[in-house]
Parts: structure tokens; sequence; C-alpha cells
């Protein structure tokens, strides 16, 4: 089998493209992942089969550098600074803003408490949770304690 040594240094630096997009681009085990690992053994694999035990061992140390020095630039380079988010997040939601929810309301659960769910008091489906107890749909409950994203119920004995 005849391999030349554009061939390997074709599948090297493809290998290392697709890896670039696997890790910056499209994170997560894809196709460009899989291409990327197929290519650079590829290119391995020719290289010891091909030209011998040298050129393959060049052909592994320079992939593993290669492959490292190209991520070290894309990490440092202007590119991943444009598609990086830089949004911050600043509001914040309070989803009790404006009930006049506060201790000792009495309502009814809209679903199942394990121990969360939601409940309506006061004619306002909100989140609600207990103290570590189950209660059932359409159970009778009190508030017990007010927090800024939810209430804390108890069953009404």
């Amino acid at each position: 089998m005849e391999v030349s040594i554009s061939l390997i240094v074709i599948l090297l630096v493809l290998g290392i493209v697709f890896l670039i997009i696997e890790l910056f681009i499209i994170p997560g085990i894809s196709i460009a992942g899989i291409a990327a690992g197929v290519l650079l053994v590829c290119a391995i694999f020719f290289a010891y089969s091909g030209l011998g035990i040298k050129a393959g061992n060049i052909t592994l140390i320079s992939s593993v550098v290669l492959s490292g020095a190209a991520i070290g630039l894309f990490m440092h380079s202007r590119t991943l600074d444009k598609i990086e988010l830089k949004t911050e997040i600043k509001s914040k939601i309070d989803p009790l803003k404006g009930l006049n929810i506060k201790v000792g309301d009495t309502g009814r659960t809209l679903s199942r408490l394990a121990p969360m769910g939601k409940v309506m008091i006061d004619g306002n489906a909100i989140e609600a949770k207990t103290r570590g107890e189950f209660l059932e749909h359409d159970t009778e409950i009190i508030v017990v304690e007010v927090h800024s994203t939810n209430v804390l119920v108890a069953k009404v004995n």
C-alpha cells in the first residue's frame, strides 16, 4: 500500500479542524468528534503501516503536539471572543410579588405535593412545598411560611 506524506498531513489537519469544531463549536459527542478521532487515528495508522515506525512515531507525537497547540491558539484567539456569550443576567424573578399571601392563609393543593407542587391560595396558583410530607391533590392546606419564590404549607388538621 502506497501512502504519501501529503495524505497523512491532510488527515492530520482535517482531524485537528474537526477536533476544534467538536470542542468549541458543537460540544458533546457529535459527528465532528467522531470524525476527528477517525481522521487522527487513520493518519497515525497510515504513517506506521506505509512509512515505518519512525514516521509513525513522528506522526503520533506531531498529532498530540499540534492538537494541543491548535486548541491553545484557538482558546487565546479573538475568534472565541466573538462567539462567547457575555450577557449578564441582572434581573430576578419574584413570583409572589403583588400577591397578598401571609402566614395562616388557607387553600387547596392543585397537584400532589411530593414535597413540592402547586397550590391555590386566594385565587392564585403558586409553587408550594411541605416539610417533607406528601400531600395528595385537592387537600386543604395552611400557609406556614412565606418565602420569596414559594410558600411552605402544611395539611389542615
